[in-house]
């Protein structure tokens, strides 16, 4: 996987408290995708593997998520049930635990699903 100075510079501009849960987030994607690549999609940190899989990023009070319109919110309807999302949007509060099991879940589905295109 390439390694994209575009992701280590968004993240270096974020406020000090939010830079390592975007670094937990990239480490789960990594894992979940190692072959996907990185790259800075709509201003945001992305991960490509035939195809988009997911973006994220900082904003003032929470941290987004973006798996990309998929099938996900059907196959994963119970586990997204107590978090702030909506179809290809999922929001975590900064300060709060980041669910990377989840994470990894839905990376590993969008692989699937653009695997199969």
């Amino acid at each position: 996987m390439k390694a994209s100075g575009g992701i280590d510079d968004y993240i270096s501009k974020q406020p000090e408290n939010v830079r390592p849960l975007l670094e937990q987030i990239r480490s789960e994607i990594r894992n979940a995708a190692p072959k996907a690549e990185e790259t800075i999609k709509y201003g945001l940190p992305t991960f490509t593997l035939n195809g988009n899989l997911v973006h994220f990023g900082a904003f003032k009070k929470h941290i987004g998520f973006y798996p990309v319109t998929s099938g996900i919110h059907e196959a994963l309807e119970k586990e997204l049930e107590p978090l702030d999302c909506e179809k290809g949007t999922l929001r975590f509060p900064i300060g709060e635990k980041l669910p990377l099991p989840l994470i990894r879940k839905i990376v590993k589905l969008r692989v699937k699903e653009n695997a199969s295109k």
